[in-house]
């Protein structure tokens, strides 16, 4: 058995190339983290450093703090390395406080629960 070397670092599937970089990670359930990969093992479980949640509804986000934080593996769907020197997003974004961003959630979820329901209550009218 060979090991790779540093050269092969570059085309390897391995997490080790993201030891010790700011990564953004996305959940299974559509939760977006962003720290720096500390860990990891070979079931794709990783800890973070430094995490924080982003959350995002519409043009506003917050970046809600976590500390150090342990990821299940299985719950992993993307990781991808943040470039440090681009802005990480679009100048129209604005960042407002957690509470603010908590009743945006709230109001887009009843907005939705709302849209789900008016649809069911339509499902007698058929359109085709």
């Amino acid at each position: 058995m060979s090991w790779a070397g540093p050269e092969d670092l570059l085309f390897s599937t391995s997490l080790a190339s993201y030891l010790d970089k700011k990564l953004l990670v996305l959940l299974r359930d559509g939760r977006k983290l962003l720290g720096v990969l500390r860990s990891f093992d070979q079931f794709a479980n990783a800890v973070l450093e430094g995490a924080c949640e982003r959350v995002i509804v519409g043009d506003i986000y917050c970046d809600i703090p976590l500390g150090l934080y342990v990821i299940r593996g299985e719950n992993v769907v993307l990781i991808g390395e943040l470039d440090l020197d681009k802005e990480e997003l679009p100048p129209h974004m604005t960042r407002v406080p957690e509470a603010e961003i908590k009743r945006a959630q709230k109001a887009e979820r009843e907005a939705t629960d709302l849209k789900g329901s008016m649809r069911k209550r339509m499902e007698f009218l058929d359109f085709d």
